[in-house]
């Protein structure tokens, strides 16, 4: 499910975060779809339950997950936050795009890299 790289200068709790995020974008894991335990997951990675802990809470304030007293933590309902993130994503898109532009760039080289990095993308 999850593989943390302990060569990485991140703290592992965000490297949980990143993963846990990205599964929940993908649709790996769905909506009201219930997370692993704290302690469940905490001895399938072996690291202390403290970080699964701050990494849920993250996952809680940006909306990821919600908790229901005594049953564990939930994938939320995507369709409020998957679409703020998609905007913002397009928001800085075009931002790099003007950018690109004003530098120069040709349409064909960027399209190019849109190109390489969707097949790049999809292995």
């Amino acid at each position: 499910m999850i593989v943390l790289d302990y060569q990485d200068r991140r703290p592992l709790y965000e490297q949980i975060v990143e993963k846990l995020q990205r599964m929940i974008e993908k649709g790996i894991l769905a909506e009201n779809e219930q997370l692993p335990s704290v302690r469940n997951l905490a001895m399938e990675l072996s690291i202390n339950p403290n970080t699964i802990q701050r990494a849920y809470t993250v996952l809680e304030q940006q909306g990821y997950i919600y908790p229901v007293k005594g049953r564990g933590n939930f994938v939320s309902p995507s369709s409020g936050f998957i679409g703020e993130r998609k905007q913002k994503f397009l928001e800085e898109l075009d931002k790099l795009l003007l950018r690109g532009y004003e530098l120069g760039m040709a349409k064909m080289e960027i399209m190019a890299r849109v190109d390489r990095t969707f097949k790049e993308g999809n292995k």
